[in-house]
């Protein structure tokens, strides 16, 4: 890995372990309305990335066409406020394993898609790692109790977590990581807001208390600002398919962070599934490969070139570089 992939790989690791983190500060919001704690999450979260975006970023906004526009719109309605109403919804009826699991899958399902919707095979070390990452995020969470409609949804939190990272790729590249994230997130206040507004009436939207105001800010500036700038930016260096490997430690994390807050326990099987999803990770971006032994040439030691084939009878040529500037 060189310095770029290797920089790239970082942030979507840090990213990944936020958003895992604020999976540990969903479970204090479970009474708050969900529609307005994510229209109060993505709306600070827009704000402060605002200043971040650069110069010219109106101008790169005026300028995205408006097929790029609803990309932008169902990145945010699948990715962000489709994907957490999924999770809500499967959690009615599932324990919370199981859209776990579902969401693990992610990688496997980039893997395979990117590649195809660029008119290439799949790379199969991406594929092996992300398949290990998949075992390794259900040792993690287990599997629970559900029933159909707890599947149905969990299935829809696997569509968004795959559209998170697709529906990004086109997008990333004329906005960049920090407009991106700002606008998207701007988007989906939005969409919060009118999605309260339609399912909750009146009651979408109240003061949180102390510990709420906490949990919404942990989710706005750490897992949002600085997670999706992270996203983003370690997308961009790395690519979808690889970065998303990565999403195999928001289970990790989740589980690592759950005994502080009292809501779940870290034992063997969770210490199992993470060396899993750690070795898939390794393995898909390319981690194990740059560790391997390489062939070098001893220090001070070199083969000396042939001479250049010249006509018969004429003494050999040298080649350029082994000739003296007179």
């Amino acid at each position: 890995m060189n310095a770029v992939t290797t920089r790239g790989a970082l942030l979507a690791a840090l990213a990944c372990v936020l958003v895992g983190g604020s999976f540990t500060a969903n479970s204090v919001l479970g009474d708050y309305p969900y529609a307005g704690g994510q229209f109060l999450r993505y709306a600070l979260a827009c704000l402060l990335l605002v200043p971040l975006a650069g110069r010219g970023a109106a101008a790169r906004l005026r300028s995205l066409p408006p097929r790029l526009w609803a990309r932008l719109a169902l990145l945010a309605a699948v990715g962000m406020v489709g994907f957490n109403l999924a999770v809500l919804a499967a959690e009615r009826t599932a324990e919370p394993a199981v859209p776990g699991v579902f969401v693990g899958c992610a990688p496997v399902v980039v893997a395979v898609l990117v590649p195809l919707l660029e008119g290439r095979r799949p790379r199969r070390a991406v594929l092996y790692g992300a398949s290990a990452v998949a075992v390794g995020a259900f040792t993690v969470q287990g599997w629970g109790r559900t029933d159909g409609a707890g599947l149905a949804f969990s299935l829809c939190a696997l569509v968004g977590e795959v559209g998170f990272a697709v529906l990004a790729v086109p997008v990333l590249r004329p906005l960049g990581p920090r407009l991106l994230s700002a606008a998207v997130c701007g988007v989906a206040a939005v969409e919060s807001a009118v999605a309260g507004l339609l399912l909750d009436g009146a009651a979408w939207l109240r003061r949180p208390d102390g510990v709420e105001v906490t949990a919404l800010l942990w989710q706005a500036v750490v897992a949002t600002v600085i997670g999706f700038v992270c996203w983003y930016m370690g997308m961009q260096r790395i690519g979808a398919e690889r970065a998303t490997l990565f999403s195999g430690l928001i289970p990790v994390a989740a589980a690592c962070t759950a005994p502080l807050v009292g809501t779940g326990s870290y034992g063997a099987a969770q210490a199992v599934g993470s060396a899993l999803v750690g070795a898939g990770v390794a393995l898909g971006s390319g981690a194990l490969r740059a560790v391997g032994p390489r062939r070098r040439h001893p220090v001070g030691l070199f083969r000396p070139r042939r001479p250049f084939p010249s006509r018969p009878g004429a003494p050999p040529r040298t080649p350029l570089l082994g000739r003296r500037r007179g």
